[in-house]
């Protein structure tokens, strides 16, 4: 056994070694920050440190839910999540089964290219761009409105509206992307099922539902039960980029109010506290979806 292991080692030394620099990484920046979470059952002073900041116990989770927005935070952030996870379903299903129906190559190509790159942009580009073109007064949305005499929409400043547009942006920002993955499941369609239906007189719309889409279901399954474990995750970047006072009824979520709390408000344990149930929800979502994913469509990991 010893020998094997060193001769095992002395063939693997250097991919150990080369590894070791991303262990670190991992190390300082995923791990250690990890002892942090001890603040939030803290009074946290950062002039006391950890060590000599006095015990509150679980205070700061109860404090959470009989805080006067803690509940209407949390429904917006569950509302959002949903909502995004849905229209990142559909959308990308329905521009897969359209790319896999043109026959125009240089279309396709030229189609599948535009809608890709909004993905490679970062919302602090893209909430620059919103803000201008939904402005009530100038943006070119309202101006087109105009046209057919519909008064100016407040999108980024009434909370209804808002909602709207994060989800329907989020939806136009990474439709093409995800659309990826629905694209291999069809490409991997075994030929001979289209052979079989043609032969049939199944027309392509037939084809579409009784040999396409069957073949992403299982593809399908597993990106919405996995999709459970951001179902707290509402996309901070996205909305601290477009949200102002005016949305926080109905804009505000649970990573937005944490910035608020703790880095701009200095209520640090506080503010660790609602991260902390927030990874833990996620940590349950994450084991629920993997559970459902193998028994909905055999997927698993390990």
């Amino acid at each position: 056994m010893k020998k094997s292991f060193k001769s095992y080692w002395k063939k693997t030394w250097p991919l150990h070694v080369l590894l070791l620099p991303a262990v670190v990484i991992a190390l300082i920046y995923n791990y250690i920050p990890i002892m942090g979470l001890v603040i939030a059952f803290q009074d946290y002073k950062p002039w006391l440190g950890f060590t000599k900041s006095p015990w509150v116990g679980f205070d700061h989770f109860k404090y959470l839910f009989e805080y006067p927005d803690g509940m209407q935070i949390i429904k917006n952030t569950l509302f959002i999540a949903f909502a995004k996870i849905i229209t990142n379903m559909i959308f990308p299903v329905l521009f897969a089964l359209f790319l896999n129906e043109i026959r125009v190559n240089w279309f396709k190509r030229t189609a599948q290219t535009f809608v890709y790159l909004p993905h490679f942009l970062s919302w602090v580009i893209l909430g620059g761009i919103f803000v201008d073109v939904l402005s009530i007064r100038g943006g070119i949305v309202n101006r087109f409105l105009a046209l057919f005499g519909i008064d100016p929409i407040s999108f980024l400043s009434d909370g209804n509206w808002f909602r709207v547009t994060v989800i329907v942006s989020d939806a136009w920002k990474d439709f093409g992307f995800s659309a990826i993955i629905f694209l291999a499941a069809i490409a991997a369609t075994n030929p001979a099922l289209y052979e079989a239906a043609e032969i049939d007189g199944a027309n392509r719309w037939q084809q579409v539902i009784h040999v396409t889409l069957p073949a992403i279901i299982p593809i399908f399954i597993v990106v919405a039960t996995l999709s459970l474990g951001r179902v707290l995750d509402a996309g901070f970047d996205q909305i601290f980029n477009l949200y102002n006072p005016l949305v926080y009824n109905k804009g505000d979520i649970i990573d937005t109010f944490v910035y608020r709390i703790g880095l701009l408000g200095s209520q640090y344990s506080f503010a660790t506290a609602i991260g902390f149930f927030k990874s833990v929800i996620g940590f349950i979502m994450i084991i629920i979806s993997y559970r459902l994913a193998y028994k909905l469509a055999g997927y698993r990991i390990f």
